[in-house]
């Protein structure tokens, strides 16, 4: 079985404002590529943080079928979340260890839902340090947010 690696990221201009997300996917034997697929979008008015979610979000969604998959983003948030902070949140009806509501909650419960149907690992890699995966990520997401940006 091949094996299935995307590199995923988010971008606003303003925080909140215009934002995009971008994910580079990868299917790969060894060293060999077997295919590549580029997934971006965005949203008028968003944040980063909804937007590194919804990176992760679509290429879980965009799966045909049950996969194992190793995910990599630039975001310490989205990792955490996911891997740490949501068995609390859940336990606690949604809500922080300080009892507030958790921020993104609709996009934490789609990533939760999403993540069930596959074998997900998750890493994270410094963002902006020549990581190629993760800089062609970056341009995506850029390209994603175009569509919303105000004209000049």
């Amino acid at each position: 079985m091949p094996d299935l690696i995307a590199y995923t990221d988010g971008a606003c201009s303003g925080n909140p404002g215009p934002g995009g997300w971008g994910a580079l996917m990868i299917a790969r034997d060894g060293d060999t590529v077997l295919k590549k697929r580029e997934l971006k979008g965005g949203e008028a008015h968003t944040t980063n943080n909804r937007m590194e979610l919804l990176g992760a979000i679509n290429v879980l969604e965009t799966l045909a079928k049950p996969s194992v998959i190793t995910i990599v983003t630039d975001s310490a948030y989205v990792k955490g979340g996911i891997t740490e902070w949501i068995f609390g949140w859940k336990r606690r009806g949604w809500k922080t260890s300080t009892k507030k509501p958790v921020k993104n909650e609709d996009l934490w419960k789609r990533l939760d839902e999403v993540t069930q149907r596959h074998t997900v690992t998750w890493e994270w890699v410094k963002g902006h340090a020549g990581h190629p995966e993760n800089e062609r990520a970056d341009e995506l997401a850029r390209a994603g947010m175009e569509p919303f940006k105000p004209a000049k």
